[in-house]
């Protein structure tokens, strides 16, 4: 049976003979239902981003492992979580088929090794302490399988992201995530609904875990590394928006912090709260 990703979809089939104006609202159409499928697999997501909470808490990783444009999808996510939750780089890891050159360059052959997968995650030396999450659009790449294979062995926690409602790498997951976006308006070309799909799922996932570890407070990311002058303008704003200092008390005690945002605002909170208590006993 042809995996859904696979096949052809109706509402595209004759794209070529469309105008430009035509080819962007059936491509716009068939995005729409991308959330959707996200949305109908939300208590699996809440699974999984307890568990990825349950093993950082215990001081593991969460490791991605992928290809192709899902690959790079977890690229994508454990290279942005470091900064933007100020958590150590090698807490959020990403394997690649093909290794860093096929996050630019296409290294097609590098996805059909089981062996493959083996050896990148027994050089990292997952273990128990470790979710890892497969993503894989067609739920049967050979590289994720092995990795997957593998992570199990040594104990580890394991899911996959996958977009057909067959796959085989079911069965080497805890959590087995479908997100069922259905053919694809280029016949099998997973770049878009499948790859949008996975996009959302992840950053979902990995921004709720930040949140359930206290890498937040309220809608802020006061755990952010403000390393230019946009995230330290955003930086300066976060401390304004919490504590209500102007925002060059703000810059001043960034500074003062060391570039800790947390640090800063807990310093200004207790600073008024000190104001607060000497002014109650004045009165």
């Amino acid at each position: 049976m042809k995996p859904e990703t696979e096949a052809v979809n109706p509402r595209s089939r004759d794209i070529d003979l469309k105008t430009i104006q035509e080819i962007l609202h059936i491509i716009n159409e068939e995005d729409k239902s991308v959330a959707a499928a996200v949305a109908a697999v939300l208590p699996e997501a809440a699974a999984l981003v307890e568990l990825i909470v349950e093993k950082f808490a215990g001081g593991g990783r969460l490791i991605y492992i992928g290809a192709g444009t899902s690959g790079r999808i977890g690229v994508l996510d454990a290279a942005e979580c470091p900064p933007t939750y100020g958590i150590a780089q090698n807490r959020i890891v990403a394997v690649m088929a093909g290794g860093a050159n096929a996050v630019f360059n296409a290294a097609e052959t590098a996805e059909d090794s089981e062996a493959g997968g083996k050896t990148a995650l027994a050089e990292l030396d997952v273990s128990a302490r470790d979710v890892v999450v497969g993503l894989s659009a067609s739920g049967r790449t050979p590289f994720v399988a092995g990795g997957l294979f593998f992570a199990r062995e040594r104990g580890a926690a394991t899911a996959v992201v996958v977009c057909n409602k067959t796959s085989c790498l079911a069965e080497y997951a805890d959590i087995a995530i479908k997100l069922l976006t259905g053919p694809e308006v280029i016949s099998g070309s997973t770049r878009m609904k499948a790859a949008t799909a996975q996009k959302m799922f992840v950053n979902m996932v990995s921004t709720a875990a930040m949140i359930k570890l206290g890498k937040v407070t309220g809608n802020f990311m006061t755990c952010m590394r403000p390393g230019n002058s946009k995230l330290l303008e955003r930086a300066k704003f976060i401390i304004h928006n919490i504590t209500g200092v102007p925002l060059r008390e703000a810059e001043v005690s960034l500074r003062e912090n060391d570039g800790n945002i947390r640090q800063t605002v807990n310093m200004l909170r207790n600073k008024k709260a000190g104001s607060v208590k000497a002014g109650n006993r004045d009165l």
